[in-house]
């Protein structure tokens, strides 16, 4: 069941080797100098990027940073905007107008278990009505994770951490995508019957969906890829499931697309990646892909 963790089917003991760290270094097929991609995870603190062996050194070696989008852009009033806008209803339309009373009812039943208030509350509803189901349920998620991890600070995420040290030391800072392709991408990807069914889904499944963030955070911070990819495939129902056009949408598909990218911009100048640990392992993962095209890729250890 993917999220936007996006992050994200493999034999364990067959791809420990492969799979098993979070920072890997990309070399030959006619590179002049090493290049890096790191997993990340985006709810994780700034402080993690000390346990990850390599990582200091990749970084202070490579000659720019390229992550999924500029986070410089992300952080704009325009962008800030355009992000408040698709995470809107639009018009008249709320929460409490778009669901029927039974789906309202599944809803207000599972804020009560996560944040002890519901939709009938006015403050709740003035906050939370107008949201889009997704971008309800990314909200939802995120909470989750909060009260199981301490550390996320959202004006200092930890994919911006590498372009900040990369500014710092005067480097090139780039991303592969624009703020309106993530926005499209992730939160205006499916049709509002679509999200509701999604937000339903995981409200009607709470313990699963714990189950789901422990099993992630711990694969995570273990720096194991392969439990990362078992944990985002475990399935749940038809209609809670990731569909094959959405898995695509939100991971292989951008995935190829950096992948293809990627040559020119390792050609041009050692650089460090940093995208979501859920684009990585797989035969269609970032890593396979790149493997594929002729490039040694090997995980860094001690």
């Amino acid at each position: 069941m993917k999220k936007i963790l996006t992050l994200l089917s493999v034999i364990i003991c067959c791809n420990a080797a492969i799979y098993g760290q979070l920072l890997y270094e990309i070399s030959g097929n006619g590179l002049k100098e090493p290049s890096y991609v790191i997993g990340t995870y985006h709810l994780a603190p700034v402080t993690f990027v000390d346990s990850i062996y390599g990582l200091h050194d990749a970084l202070n070696r490579s000659q720019q940073v390229y992550g999924e989008l500029n986070m410089q852009e992300l952080f704009s009033e325009e962008a800030t905007l355009k992000l408040q806008q698709a995470m809107m209803l639009q018009g008249d339309t709320t929460l409490m107008t778009l669901l029927n009373a039974d789906q309202l009812a599944h809803l207000n039943a599972g804020l009560q278990q996560l944040i002890g208030m519901d939709l009938t509350n006015p403050l709740i509803a003035a906050q939370l009505g107008k949201l889009t189901p997704a971008a309800l349920e990314n909200q939802l998620s995120v909470l989750m994770f909060m009260k199981k991890r301490n550390g996320f600070d959202p004006l200092h995420p930890f994919d911006d951490y590498f372009q900040q040290v990369a500014k710092s030391q005067g480097k090139p800072v780039a991303g592969f995508e624009s703020v309106d392709f993530q926005i499209n991408t992730l939160f205006r990807g499916q049709t509002l019957e679509r999200q509701t069914q999604l937000l339903l889904c995981f409200v009607d499944n709470l313990e699963f969906q714990e189950t789901l963030a422990d099993d992630i955070i711990h694969a995570f911070f273990s720096q194991n890829l392969e439990e990362v990819e078992a944990a985002e495939d475990v399935k749940l129902s038809a209609e809670c499931d990731t569909r094959p056009e959405e898995e695509d949408a939100l991971i292989y598909n951008r995935a190829a697309t950096w992948a293809k990218a990627m040559p020119a911009i390792m050609a041009e100048r050692s650089t460090f990646f940093a995208v979501g640990c859920a684009h990585l392992p797989g035969a269609r993962g970032l890593l396979a892909l790149l493997r594929n095209a002729g490039y040694t890729v090997t995980p860094v250890t001690k």
